[in-house]
């Protein structure tokens, strides 16, 4: 039974310093001011009777006590976001909305005939499309802000509370623009990076630590010109232009590689794969839309295998 208490604005006070991590943070996101939030959190931990945070630097961290109440305290909000979103839908006779984060891997190749296939099923559902980091993605997933995330497999610290269904494995490719210089060697090494710019996947992306590693593995610490970059449009027109490299998913420049406008340096980069699915929360039974929309996204990627 719940504590009568507990207020939705602890709720969403908690909830909201977790992902921002910074009292700050989290006042300007909800409007009010630093004391209030300290004040919530205080009157919440008060009811629960452990510490929810505890200093980390300068900073803050959520806790162990934290972290256990994080999950169902996000599945709580989550439920009453819903709740509201179907009351607004039924006063409109429509079907529930769809909110789905995307990585651009994902937005990139199956999602865009999904989507359509998915609204000429006549559920009078409206969809949203979200871009973004993935760790964004599945911080608003968790609040409830997002039905669906579309993306590879986050860190083990980043799926509390979450379910992941994989869909296919990708790997990260690297690759330049169609007249490179690189292109003319018989054989390529990543030491061969150095002299050129590369553009590199920002720190908090997915795929960041699985380039690390790999360059790691091939003795190097560090590339000395990067550009760090998760926008798509960016890469594209950079070494359309400059005899520049980027290290990206390949999903998202197959159709450039097929093209003949870029070019894949040949190098081993399986130790790059990783899986690629649906983020959902856990627990929580998806509603009519949802499910369809998982099941067209399920037959579009079947519909591409082996071509990720």
């Amino acid at each position: 039974m719940m504590d009568a208490r507990i207020k939705f604005r602890h709720l969403q006070t908690f909830l909201e310093v977790a992902r921002q991590r910074s009292v700050g943070k989290a006042a300007d996101a909800l409007s009010i001011t630093q004391p209030a939030v300290t004040r919530t959190i205080r009157e919440l931990e008060e009811v629960l009777d452990v510490a929810l945070f505890e200093k980390d630097g300068r900073g803050i961290r959520i806790t162990h006590f934290g972290e256990v109440f994080l999950k169902h305290a996000g599945e709580s909000l989550a439920a009453v976001q819903r709740g509201m979103a179907s009351l607004a839908q039924a006063r409109k006779s429509e079907g529930p909305p769809v909110r789905i984060g995307t990585l651009p891997t994902a937005s990139a190749t199956f999602m865009p005939d999904a989507v359509a296939q998915f609204l000429a099923s006549g559920t009078g559902s409206a969809v949203t499309i979200v871009s973004g980091e993935n760790r964004a993605l599945l911080d608003s997933l968790r609040l409830g802000a997002l039905d669906l995330v579309v993306g590879r497999l986050g860190a083990a610290d980043l799926m509390t509370g979450l379910f992941f269904e994989p869909l296919y494995s990708e790997e990260v490719a690297i690759v330049v623009g169609a007249s490179h210089p690189l292109l003319a060697r018989k054989s390529f090494t990543l030491n061969e990076l150095a002299p050129f710019t590369v553009l590199m996947p920002t720190r908090g992306s997915v795929i960041r630590p699985l380039v690390d590693r790999l360059l790691l593995t091939n003795g190097i610490a560090e590339l000395p010109n990067t550009i760090e970059t998760v926008s798509d449009s960016f890469g594209r027109a950079y070494i359309a232009r400059h005899d520049a490299v980027w290290i990206i998913s390949r999903g998202i420049v197959s159709n450039d590689i097929a093209s003949g406008r870029f070019a894949e340096l040949k190098i081993d980069m399986s130790e790059t794969r990783g899986a690629v699915g649906l983020t959902t929360q856990a627990g929580v039974e998806p509603n009519a839309a949802l499910s369809l929309m998982k099941q067209t996204i399920r037959d579009h990627v079947n519909a591409r295998a082996g071509r990720f």
